[in-house]
């Protein structure tokens, strides 16, 4: 289930999710829509477009599990 407020815009950092790198990661929609390096920023009305896609089975969930520092941030 997406815990994320779908009303406000999102900046999505892979390397600050905790799921990066796992099976989940894999299955995720930022990885379904893009390759892009780097963040991915969507804005509520994506965010809603992509919530009602995956609802309707459409694409995968967003899983999405901030936790840590970016890379950049780190060094």
């Amino acid at each position: 289930m997406n815990h994320h407020d779908p009303h406000t815009s999102l900046v999505i950092d892979c390397t600050a999710c905790l799921m990066a790198e796992t099976a989940a990661c894999d299955d995720c929609v930022v990885t379904y829509l893009t390759a892009q390096a780097g963040p991915l920023v969507l804005e509520a009305e994506e965010r809603q477009a992509i919530d009602a896609l995956a609802e309707a089975g459409l694409v995968p969930r967003l899983r999405l599990v901030p936790g840590r520092p970016p890379r950049s941030a780190t060094g």
